[in-house]
């Protein structure tokens, strides 16, 4: 069975009212910065902070009474969980949600305060799925799949719709893979709406597998890795989903981890909005691959906005060191009284601000009466680094980035 228009359609009225109808907005500096005009869906701003609540909710809303009365399970260690949890809660039902044993507590309580049943099981994703089939089949539960399922597609491809009337005159829509639940419920809604627009999807580097699928290639032996993206690190797309993109979906294109860090850092420093990796992805392809999408009218969908702050915070810095705003130098000179004074005087008279400092006098390949100095330097941009490198080379202080 697929997925129609009028499915969708249908969703749509059972989430009116129920979930945030969120802002579809152009990003005029992303556009500028991308060199196509960039329309941005924000789904981080559900109350769950990702799109996957209308997928679960479009599921709940469809259960009968017998199912609702003993309750469901999900297996998940983000934002499905959520939004099931969440969305069970409004409803009066029963919800289970199976984790691995791994999943951070942050997730784990998060899920539990929205006042589902969390257990913790097996130590992957696969361990932990293999447990709860076994629960529902012994309890009797309705298990809400993340994204291999007809209502669950079906209530993610609202936000199709949703685009579409926002900005009727885009010609491409680039949407984050994971399992698919999101991408062909989106192509489906596109394609019905308008023929003509392109729906493109993007995978991280690393998870390739609708890429690969789409081009005959087995996906799970080249799946694998710590991706940034771990909403969309998926190693093979479901059946139904696949059946749908495969027919509707022109092209997926890969992007790597530096790209998902940038966008990322471009939705909080230019928009001023919390992107996860997944979230980020659309906007990773246009820096990715800024020629095939230069001049095009894309809308992107920022898909959810739950990133560990820890995480963030190394994000933004990283990006720092990138731009060259933070860099380590290191200088090797004689150890004599006054020396780290010198340095720092010319670093501060032009205005660089000092963050670290690492004393080494044991370093073998430094000379006994010698000293080896590592600093860490915050400036303005890669040119005032420049003028600082220079500086101290002028004075005699020859500095090495390290």
């Amino acid at each position: 069975m697929t997925v129609t228009i009028d499915d969708i359609r249908a969703a749509q009225q059972r989430l009116e009212g129920r979930i945030a109808k969120t802002p579809m907005l152009h990003c005029r500096t992303l556009s500028e910065i991308t060199g196509a005009e960039v329309w941005v869906k924000f789904e981080n701003f559900q109350f769950t902070a990702a799109f996957k609540e209308r997928g679960a909710l479009n599921k709940l809303s469809l259960l009968n009474e017998a199912e609702r009365r003993v309750g469901v399970i999900a297996v998940s260690a983000g934002n499905h969980a959520q939004g099931v949890a969440y969305h069970a809660a409004q409803s009066g039902i029963p919800a289970t949600i199976v984790m691995p044993v791994n999943t951070p507590f942050t997730k784990v309580e998060h899920t539990r305060k929205h006042g589902a049943r969390v257990l913790l099981s097996g130590d992957s994703f696969a361990e932990a799925t293999t447990f709860a089939y076994q629960l529902k089949d012994r309890e009797g539960l309705t298990l809400i799949h993340p994204y291999d399922d007809h209502d669950v597609i079906a209530g993610q491809g609202t936000l199709g719709i949703e685009m579409l009337e926002a900005a009727p005159h885009l010609d491409t829509l680039v949407v984050p893979v994971g399992g698919g639940g999101l991408i062909s419920g989106i192509a489906v809604a596109a394609k019905a709406l308008r023929p003509d627009v392109d729906v493109v999807g993007v995978e991280a580097r690393m998870y390739p597998s609708l890429h690969a699928e789409m081009r005959g290639v087995e996906p799970g032996p080249l799946c694998g890795g710590q991706t940034i993206a771990e909403g969309i690190a998926v190693k093979q797309v479901g059946r139904l989903t696949f059946a749908i993109a495969s027919q509707l979906v022109k092209d997926v294109v890969l992007v790597d981890e530096a790209d998902l860090e940038q966008a990322i850092t471009l939705f909080c420093n230019v928009e001023k909005t919390v992107a996860e990796g997944a979230g980020a992805a659309g906007l990773a392809a246009l820096l990715a691959h800024p020629a095939r999408f230069a001049g095009r009218r894309v809308g992107l969908v920022l898909c959810g906005g739950n990133i560990d702050s820890r995480l963030l915070a190394s994000v933004l810095t990283r990006a720092l060191v990138r731009e060259k705003r933070i860099v380590s130098i290191r200088i090797v000179s004689d150890d004599r009284p006054g020396l780290l004074a010198r340095v720092s005087k010319v670093i501060g008279d032009l205005g660089g601000n000092i963050l670290d400092v690492a004393h080494n006098r044991l370093a073998l390949d430094v000379p006994a009466k010698g000293a080896e100095f590592d600093i860490q330097i915050e400036t303005r941009d890669s040119r005032h680094t420049e003028e600082i490198t220079e500086a101290l080379v002028a004075s005699g202080l020859p500095p090495r980035v390290i």
